[in-house]
């Protein structure tokens, strides 16, 4: 007996990783841009509007934990270390991307258009800076077409900053990030990294669906949604009527647009504007 269950836990720790559910990845997440950021310390780079990836060495996975089904090819050559980045098909193009990732299944066709953009090495113990010639030297070995640096630079000030923002938003792009020189590398919130947007925006799980009335009977009228803090609201507007019949799966996380705060500390003109990601599966 005791010899059968020496071979069942040695077959248990040697089994590959399925492509269900995992613990969701230890990731470093951005907060607001404000005045007091000394920009000239900090690397800035186009806020790319794809899906969140981590490359573990062998396998990608999303946010929350969800095995990504990239076709081998893709992910073939790719450096053996951890690796941050942004799966990308173009500007706007958010909702293809969204969904390839989410059908799960290994479409070689529309994989051809994906980059993997990559912004950070999770292992390396150095600052934001030294992390970055790390990780261009790495992807230059690589010489693989579509696993791509994020582009950085620099800029001398805020005015410089806003200048470069307006740039990109009328090209196309969501926006800015900023990734202190001196960072180190840390799951959560940091300061080390920031975001910089022309409106507010953040993330809430989706609770409930709220039933619809009038023209949208039988369909959604609301999300009902919680943010980190535990706060629920209602997110009705920017909702098409597509996702209003078949809304996000509570569960998902989703990214809402507002205009500040009301007295009560509820998000003021709350619209929904995309999944971020979908819930992981149950573990097998």
């Amino acid at each position: 007996m005791r010899a059968c269950l020496l071979l069942l836990l040695s077959i248990l720790l040697l089994a590959p990783a399925g492509s269900g559910a995992a613990q969701p990845p230890p990731l470093m997440l951005a907060t607001d841009y404000d005045s007091s950021v000394e920009v000239a310390d900090y690397w800035v780079s186009e806020k790319l509007d794809g899906v969140r990836g981590r490359w573990d060495g062998h396998a990608l996975w999303t946010r929350g934990g969800r095995r990504i089904e990239a076709p081998d090819w893709f992910v073939a050559g790719w450096p053996t270390v951890a690796m941050d980045g942004e799966l990308w098909i173009g500007r706007g193009r958010f909702d293809e991307i969204s969904g390839l990732v989410r059908a799960g299944h290994r479409d070689d066709g529309a994989w051809r258009q994906v980059r993997f953009m990559v912004f950070d090495l999770p292992g390396h113990a150095g600052g934001f800076g030294e992390r970055l010639l790390e990780l261009r030297r790495l992807l230059d070995r690589a010489a693989v077409a579509w696993l791509q640096p994020v582009p950085q630079f620099r800029v001398p000030d805020a005015a410089a900053l806003q200048a470069r923002l307006r740039a990109v938003v009328a090209a196309g792009g969501e926006g800015l990030m900023l990734h202190h020189h001196d960072a180190r590398y840390r799951a959560g919130r940091s300061d080390g990294v920031r975001k910089l947007k022309p409106h507010a925006d953040a993330e809430a799980r989706v609770v409930a669906h709220l039933p619809g009335r009038g023209k949208y009977a039988g369909m959604t009228g609301a999300l009902l949604v919680e943010r980190a803090d535990g706060v629920r609201f209602r997110l009705g507007g920017g909702l098409t009527d597509a996702q209003r019949a078949a809304p996000p799966p509570v569960g998902s996380l989703v990214t809402y647009r507002y205009s500040g705060h009301t007295v009560n500390g509820l998000p003021r003109f709350a619209r929904f504007l995309r999944v971020r990601h979908e819930p992981a599966p149950p573990d097998p």
